[in-house]
């Protein structure tokens, strides 16, 4: 029995998102965008930082309302030198979809992210459970929500991870904390990992 218990025990272990570290690098993260190529996280030219948004998919309401947010400051990131992308594990016709539901031409939209990239990034993922409320199906397998700041180093600076879509971090606060950020070299947090 106690076997059993540490042998379950493990297996859960080995099921558990990988938690990304704040100064570390983040996984490497390619996708083919809508409207603007390839988009590859190394390759990224931004001033300070990319804001690397992953959403649920064309299922989900919440995601489209959020996003929306997103596009309509996507021009007050790029005055701060955030670089913006939101990207979902939809094929490109859902994403197509969501991109014009979003209407904000300036927002990159990736599709196709693999499950495994969306694993290492330490993404949840969620089972379909058929129609939503707006009367589209969910994909048999898709990930949660996760915001993401990378520095223009490849390490991470701002994540927030998610198991519902409700609840999110808020974008009109993120401009306003990159004043303050920038103007004081303010480091990323939540680096420590000894012993406590």
């Amino acid at each position: 029995m106690k076997i059993r218990r540490e042998m379950e025990s493990l297996a859960v272990s080995k099921m558990r998102n990988i938690m990304l570290l704040p100064r570390q690098p983040v996984p490497g993260l390619t996708v083919e965008t809508l409207d603007h190529g390839r988009f590859d996280l190394a390759g990224e030219d931004a001033g300070f930082a990319t804001l690397v948004v992953f959403y649920r998919g064309l299922h989900c309401p919440i995601c489209a309302t959020y996003l929306k947010e997103l596009g309509r400051l996507t021009a007050d990131f790029a005055e701060k030198g955030v670089n913006t992308i939101a990207i979902s594990s939809d094929d490109a016709d859902r994403a197509r979809q969501m991109a014009d539901k979003v209407g904000h031409a300036g927002l990159r939209f990736g599709f196709g992210l693999p499950l495994t990239v969306a694993k290492d990034w330490g993404l949840y993922i969620s089972t379909s459970r058929g129609t939503t409320s707006i009367g589209i199906e969910e994909p048999a397998l898709f990930s949660e929500p996760g915001v993401f700041l990378v520095k223009t180093d490849g390490t991470l600076y701002f994540a927030s991870v998610q198991t519902m879509p409700f609840v999110r971090p808020h974008f009109q606060e993120m401009v306003g904390a990159l004043d303050f950020v920038q103007k004081n070299d303010y480091p990323a947090r939540g680096e420590y990992t000894g012993a406590v």
